[in-house]
C-alpha cells in the first residue's frame, strides 16, 4: 500500500479531460443487481434492468439522480462509477458523459466490500491525497442541495481528522431492521468537536428487538454515505479483511493500464461475496466517526414498500404508476 499511495500525483489526460482535479473525489456505487425490488422493476422498466437504471422516481434513472446530486459538490472529472460490466448495456449511454476511465468495471457483482475497495485503488493510483464520498444510486434524497451542504461538512471533517471515516447517519423512523445503525457515544461520554460524534459501536442490520432498542437510544440509521482519505479507507480494509486486500494488492501494479481488465477478472474469480458493513464497519468502530443528517428526508429504495411509501409521501407523480394503476395494493 506504501509504494501505491506514496506515488506522485498527476492529471490523468484521456479524451481531452483531466480525470484528477482537486482532492475531493465522489464514488457512486451503482453495480448492485437490484433482486430484491425485481418484482416492481419488472413493471417498470419491461426488462430485467437493476433498479439504478430505473425511472423509479420521475423522468430520470436513479443512477442519473444521483449523478446529478453528485455533481452539486464534487467536480465531474472526480467522479468515478463503480458498475458492474454485466449490466454495460444499461449504462454504457453514460459514456458521452464521463470518461471510460471513470468506470470501475467489476466483472461481477460480488459485494459492496469488493467494489469500494477496487474503486479506491482506482483513485489512489491517480490520487494518493484524495478524500473520497460514497454515495449509493438507490436513494431518494428530499433536498439534494442541503444534503451537499452536508457532504461538504463532512470533507471538511476528514481533513481534521484524516486517520477517519465519517458515516453520514439518519435520523429513524421505526425500528429498521434492514438498514444498519450507528450508535453514537453521548455527547457527555464522548465528545468530538463540531457536528461529528464518536461511534460506540455499528450495527448492521439487528433483529427486532435490537433495532427498538437502537430507536429509543437516539441512534441513527446509516445512509452509506461515507467520507474519509483514500488512505484511511484502505487502511480500514487491510486491518478488517487481510485476504480482500492482499488480492487486490497483488493486481494494483495493472490499475489504469491496458493490463487491467484481465487482471481484476483474475481477482474476481478468487472472490467470495463480501459485505462492507458487516466485514468492515462493524469491527472498526475506533475508525469510525458520525455525522446526524439535518432538515433532509431520506428513504433506501431496497424494496417495493419503501418506493411505493416515498412515491405516497412525496407526491411524486411517475408515468409508470399512472399507467399501471394502484400497484400499492399488488405489494402490500
Amino acid at each position: 500500500m506504501k509504494a501505491l499511495l506514496e506515488a506522485p500525483q498527476k492529471s490523468n489526460h484521456r479524451g481531452g479531460k483531466v480525470v484528477s482535479e482537486g482532492h475531493r473525489w465522489g464514488i457512486i456505487l451503482a453495480g448492485g443487481d437490484g433482486t430484491r425490488l425485481r418484482s416492481l422493476t419488472r413493471i417498470i422498466s419491461g426488462d430485467e434492468r437493476p433498479k439504478q437504471f430505473c425511472r423509479i422516481l420521475g423522468d430520470e434513472s436513479l443512477l442519473e439522480r444521483t449523478v446529478k446530486r453528485v455533481e452539486m459538490g464534487i467536480h465531474r472529472n472526480n467522479i468515478l462509477l463503480s458498475v458492474t460490466r454485466t449490466h454495460e448495456r444499461f449504462y454504457n449511454y453514460l459514456y458521452d458523459k464521463f470518461d471510460r476511465s471513470q468506470f470501475a468495471d467489476q466483472p461481477a457483482n460480488l459485494g459492496t466490500a469488493p467494489a469500494i475497495l477496487y474503486s479506491l485503488l482506482r483513485i489512489a493510483k491517480i490520487d494518493p491525497k484524495a478524500s473520497v464520498t460514497f454515495f449509493p444510486s438507490d436513494h431518494y434524497l428530499s433536498d439534494d442541495g442541503i444534503f451537499m451542504n452536508q457532504v461538504d461538512d463532512a470533507f471538511k471533517g476528514v481533513e481534521r481528522e484524516p486517520g477517519k471515516i465519517v458515516l453520514l447517519g439518519i435520523t429513524p423512523g421505526s425500528a429498521e431492521t434492514e438498514y444498519g445503525w450507528i450508535e453514537p457515544y453521548t455527547q457527555t461520554a464522548g465528545a468530538f468537536p463540531g457536528p461529528l460524534m464518536r461511534v460506540k459501536r455499528f450495527w448492521e442490520k439487528p433483529g427486532r428487538s435490537k433495532a427498538a432498542e437502537l430507536l429509543n437510544k437516539g441512534c441513527l440509521w446509516n445512509s452509506f454515505v461515507m467520507t474519509g482519505k483514500a488512505l484511511a479507507f484502505l487502511s480500514i480494509i487491510r486491518g478488517a479483511i487481510p485476504s480482500l486486500y492482499r488480492d487486490f494488492i497483488a493486481a494494483s501494479d495493472m490499475i489504469r493500464t491496458p493490463g487491467e481488465s484481465d487482471a481484476i477478472d483474475y481477482v474476481y474469480e478468487k472472490l467470495t461475496p463480501t459485505n462492507f458493513s458487516h466485514r468492515v464497519l462493524e469491527v472498526s468502530t475506533e475508525s469510525l466517526l458520525a455525522f446526524a443528517v439535518k432538515d433532509v428526508e431520506w428513504s433506501d429504495l431496497g424494496e417495493p414498500g419503501r418506493v411505493l411509501s416515498t412515491i405516497e409521501n412525496t407526491g411524486i407523480k411517475t408515468e409508470w404508476n399512472l399507467k399501471k394503476g394502484n400497484l400499492a395494493r399488488k405489494f402490500a
